[in-house]
């Protein structure tokens, strides 16, 4: 394939192009810091599973990817669960979705529903079948969620006492206590434009009960990116848990992946069909982050898309070149195939390490292979 400067580029230096969206310079630095393109492909029927498989392996990726309609028992504590997992573990959690309807179809289907998926995975997926207004709904819809997380609603509940018809605060001191109620709103993500509170207010006869609503902002900001040294390369010279805890929790941002290509044999997205793809993703290059695809789409100068291909499978111990595949079309290709010569960035692994014995060497086996690959393919002498 014709070189480009983003395979010979390293995960670093990329995230600090300016071409690069917000919440990608954070998984490209994210994955430099904790040396693993590794993405899991978490396909399992039970909370109880998802989250298990998530603290097991979740030391050895950058991303764990979801099919929350497949997991029998899904809830918000499965949600909110897996993001404390997420943040403890530092990956990222990619919902893969697939959209492919008209604008305000996906829109209901990204943020309402059972499953609510804007609100706890930062990254999801679509295909462009309808056209480009499935990206621009897609980021519209994760607007107004950012909008609703940043915004906080405080209620003020007082009550004031009638006597004889005159209407008397109870402001004093020594009364304060037994007359007057109040209760503020415990902090809440907004969900539709409906909020309820759990308060209640005592019983009184004779009573006006006023009501007060503030609304605050608050601005989810971005981690900070350390500065560069000379050579380009930002200067970290720590230990792997000192660079994690300086590069600092995700920013509560969404990103969006395009499908260009599947893995599947026999699949209909022509070269024409992915050339539109890609297209699309240059007028949204802050939103769109890159592609699920089997080799890299980046053609121009600018472009700094980042390819995340399934089908990867490692052969056991002892069978290397040997071909892989299942009886339902899938075909499997090696990390090293996948990140040199393909030049993919981020390998996404199911059953080979989901139905392993031991899930968490075999993820590390995965992630060891893939970095290698990496290391290759920019040079080893380059800063990591």
């Amino acid at each position: 394939m014709a070189s480009h400067p983003s395979l010979t580029s390293t995960y670093r230096a990329r995230a600090s192009l300016p071409t690069t969206g917000p919440l990608a310079s954070y998984l490209l630095s994210l994955i430099s810091v904790k040396q693993t393109n590794l993405c899991l492909s978490a396909d399992v029927e039970t909370s109880a599973e998802l989250l298990q498989l998530a603290e097991d392996v979740g030391d050895s990726i950058c991303l764990l990817k979801t099919h929350c309609d497949i997991v029998t028992d899904w809830s918000d504590r499965t949600a909110q669960a897996l993001r404390e997992i997420a943040k403890r573990k530092w990956f990222l959690i990619f919902e893969d979705r697939k959209f492919a309807d008209i604008g305000e179809t996906v829109q209901k289907q990204y943020t309402s529903g059972h499953y609510r998926i804007a609100l706890w995975a930062e990254i999801t997926n679509a295909h462009v079948i309808p056209g480009p207004a499935i990206v621009t709904a897609l980021e519209k819809a994760a607007d107004a969620t950012i909008a609703k997380y940043n915004t906080s609603v405080n209620t003020e509940i007082s009550a004031t006492r009638q006597s004889n018809g005159i209407e008397e605060e109870d402001d004093e001191e020594d009364e304060d206590s037994a007359n007057r109620e109040s209760a503020i709103e415990s902090p809440m993500e907004m969900e539709g434009d409906d909020r309820q509170l759990s308060i209640k207010v005592a019983d009184r006869k004779q009573s006006v009960v006023s009501v007060t609503t503030s609304i605050s902002m608050r601005t989810e900001s971005i981690s900070p990116r350390p500065e560069p040294n000379t050579n380009g390369e930002e200067a970290f010279n720590l230990d792997t848990a000192t660079e994690l805890i300086r590069l600092g929790p995700p920013p509560f941002l969404r990103s969006l992946l395009l499908l260009a290509e599947m893995s599947s044999e026999g699949h209909l997205m022509t070269p024409e069909y992915q050339q539109k793809t890609v297209e699309i993703a240059r007028t949204r290059r802050d939103f769109v982050m890159g592609f699920i695809a089997q080799r890299s789409l980046n053609t121009e100068p600018e472009d700094n898309f980042i390819t995340m291909t399934p089908g990867c499978q490692l052969p056991p111990p002892g069978q290397e070149g040997k071909k892989l595949g299942d009886a339902l079309g899938q075909q499997y290709n090696t990390p090293r195939k996948l990140i040199i010569e393909q030049g993919c960035d981020v390998i996404i692994v199911g059953r080979g390490i989901v139905r392993a014995q031991d899930r968490k060497s075999e993820a590390e086996r995965y992630k060891k292979a893939a970095w290698a690959a990496y290391e290759e393919r920019i040079g080893k002498t380059q800063a990591l």
